[in-house]
């Protein structure tokens, strides 16, 4: 027979009304300031089982693809994966209705695989159901073991944690709907690259990788998770404005004149332009590496001749990804360099093309840059 081994535990008081204020207040203004899921979930998963003052708490969502239930957060186990319909949480939420139950091992919905996975003993169980802005079930909160002395919840119990469910669920859906509308933009702006580069004859490839390489470089010189990926998802832009430069000029396969390339380096502007207008801070950083992927440390780039540290980092960091692609890609008018001619060049360009820093960084990441290059070659350099 098995025996199962949740850890000993002291008991613990109920939380007296000012302690509940202080956490409802605590985690309340951590949720509204926190724009990734991942951590919303941890924060209502904590904030839950404060409030109640149980041994764990499980944030449980629907997913509709697979007509499951899933586990997004849940204290002292791996994601856990039902049938939609099943168990204490399926009946909770399928029903739309609250459950409390003083021993789950006398309430038949109750199903033990995973305690006899763990070896965990659930014991008293409360689930609330949460909603969206229009009052659709999209989940819910799932409360497991009081350590209280009574080790049984309360009626007491379910309303504030029925409290934070109505509060936890529509914060929820603004946080899912913000993630959307990020996905879109950054499936927009790739796509976008990918149109821009087709009318100079790159591959789609070449977005992909100077977004990768961008933010591997962003990270090595010490950018923040969050900004080296806004980097990341902003850089396919950077040749953007090409799609108004005219066929003639761009796909010329001799030499330009002095006046073609002169048009050429309008692509710069005309990308900024296309993106400086927005509010979203994606396409702003869009029309940063757009406008400035072509300066040089030394003031001789082109649109506006920066120099140094008055060209944003984004700039700096955009022109070496984009010019090592476009040395160590192939194409139908050019072969690919070798890597230590290539590596040669990035070394002399040092302090004149590229930001310095940029560039050890560059030579402290190689390996994962390479890796990079390998894994997402073009089919014309695999053959």
């Amino acid at each position: 027979m098995l025996e199962f081994q949740n850890e000993p535990q002291s008991f613990r008081l109920d939380l007296s009304p000012e302690q509940m204020l202080k956490v409802i207040f605590e985690y309340t203004a951590k949720i509204a300031n926190e724009k990734k899921l991942d951590a919303v979930l941890i924060l209502m998963a904590n904030m839950g089982r404060e409030m109640v003052v149980a041994d764990r708490c499980t944030v449980w969502l629907i997913d509709a693809a697979r007509n499951e239930l899933f586990t997004a957060v849940a204290h002292g186990a791996c994601e856990i994966r039902i049938p939609y319909g099943s168990g204490l949480v399926g009946s909770a939420i399928s029903t739309g209705q609250s459950i409390f139950i003083d021993d789950a091992y006398e309430d038949p919905r109750h199903n033990p695989d995973n305690d006899l996975k763990t070896g965990y003993r659930t014991k008293s169980i409360m689930t609330i159901p949460f909603h969206n802005n229009q009052g659709e079930v999209i989940g819910a909160y799932q409360a497991i073991n009081k350590l209280t002395e009574k080790q049984i919840f309360s009626v007491k119990d379910m309303e504030y944690l029925s409290l934070a469910a109505s509060y936890s669920g529509k914060s929820l859906e603004s946080i899912m709907l913000y993630e959307e509308i990020i996905e879109t933009q950054k499936e927009i702006i790739l796509a976008m690259g990918k149109i821009g580069e087709g009318r100079s004859q790159e591959t789609g490839n070449h977005v992909k990788r100077v977004a990768q390489y961008s933010y591997v470089l962003a990270k090595g010189l010490g950018m923040s998770d969050s900004e080296a990926d806004m980097l990341r998802s902003a850089s396919p832009m950077h040749d953007i404005g090409k799609v108004a430069i005219p066929d003639a000029v761009l796909k010329k396969p001799g030499k330009l004149t002095a006046e073609e390339y002169e048009q050429i380096k309008e692509h710069a502007i005309i990308g900024y332009r296309l993106l400086h207008n927005s509010k979203r801070p994606l396409l702003q950083a869009a029309a940063i590496v757009a406008w400035q992927h072509h300066e040089k440390w030394d003031g001789t780039g082109y649109p506006q001749g920066l120099k140094g540290e008055a060209i944003h980092l984004y700039g700096r960091i955009t022109a070496l990804a984009d010019v090592f692609d476009a040395l160590s890609s192939a194409r139908m008018y050019k072969e690919a360099w070798g890597m230590d001619r290539i590596l040669g060049l990035i070394k002399e360009e040092r302090g004149r093309h590229f930001d310095p820093q940029v560039v050890d960084a560059f030579f402290e990441q190689l390996p994962l840059l390479l890796e990079i290059r390998d894994r997402d070659a073009d089919w014309l350099e695999k053959e």
